[in-house]
C-alpha cells in the first residue's frame, strides 16, 4: 500500500518540488496540499494521511501549533515530519517537543527526502538522532541532576537501558539484538517508558531524557 502524504508549506515552489520528487516513487502518494497551518489541520482530518510534511514557519497558524492540534485532537493521528531551513531553529525543537517525529532540512536531496519519509512513516527509528541530541542538549534543564534522579527512580533497570538505546537512535529490532531479548519484550519496555514519562512517542522520550540529563551527548 502507498504511503499517503499531505504537504504543508507556504511556498508554492517548495510544494511543487516536493510533490514532484515523491510522485516518482511507486509507494508514495501526495493526497493534499496546504499553504497555512490553518488549512492543514482540517485537511488532515478529512484525508487521514499517513504522514504530514510540515513547514514550521507558515502564516495564520505556524507548523508547531498545527502539529500540536493534529496530534492532540485526532485518534490515530499521522506522523509529522517537519521541514526547516535551519536545523538549530528553535521552531524545530518546539515542534519535536509537541510530537513531531523528526525534521528534514529543505536543502536535502531527493534521495534523502524519500528516505526520511519512509523512515518516519514506517519504522520506529529516530530520524537524525545526533541532531535531536544536540537540540535537546542546548535546551537542557538547569535542574538536570535532580530531574535525572527522579526519572531514574520511575524506570526499571531494563526500561532505563531501553531508553538509553532509544536515545542513541536504535530501532526496536536493534535494541532487541543489543540486549539479547525478544522484539516483543522491547516493544513492551518502550510502551512502559513512554507511559512513565507521559509522552506520546520515542522522539519526545529522547528529548525528555536529554533535557533532564538522564542521558548526555556522547
Amino acid at each position: 500500500m502507498s504511503l499517503r502524504i499531505v504537504l504543508a508549506d507556504d511556498e508554492q515552489m517548495v510544494r511543487t518540488a516536493v510533490r514532484a520528487i515523491l510522485s516518482c516513487e511507486p509507494d508514495l502518494e501526495v493526497v493534499g496540499e496546504a499553504r497555512t497551518g490553518a488549512q492543514v489541520v482540517p485537511l488532515v482530518r478529512e484525508l487521514r494521511p499517513d504522514l504530514v510534511l510540515m513547514d514550521v514557519r507558515m502564516p495564520e497558524i505556524d507548523g508547531i501549533r498545527a502539529t500540536e492540534q493534529i496530534l492532540r485532537t485526532m485518534d490515530d493521528p499521522p506522523r509529522v515530519l517537519v521541514l526547516t531551513t535551519f536545523e538549530n531553529d528553535s521552531y524545530v525543537y518546539d515542534a519535536l517537543r509537541v510530537g513531531a517525529a523528526g525534521f528534514l532540512l529543505k536543502r536535502a536531496g531527493a534521495d534523502e527526502l524519500v528516505q526520511a519519509v519512509r523512515l518516519v512513516a514506517r519504522t520506529d527509528s529516530l530520524l537524525f538522532p545526533a541532531a535531536v541530541r544536540a537540540l535537546a542538549a542546548r535546551h537542557a534543564d538547569a535542574r538536570a541532576d535532580d530531574a535525572a534522579r527522579a526519572l531514574r527512580g520511575r524506570l526499571s533497570d531494563r526500561e532505563a537501558d531501553v531508553l538509553r538505546h532509544m536515545a542513541a537512535g536504535l530501532s526496536n529490532a536493534e535494541i532487541a539484538e543489543r540486549m539479547a531479548v525478544g522484539a516483543a519484550t522491547v516493544k513492551s519496555h518502550v510502551a512502559a517508558v513512554l507511559a512513565k514519562l507521559g509522552v506520546r512517542d520515542r522522539t519526545q522520550a529522547v528529548i525528555s531524557a536529554y533535557e533532564c540529563g538522564f542521558v548526555t551527548p556522547g
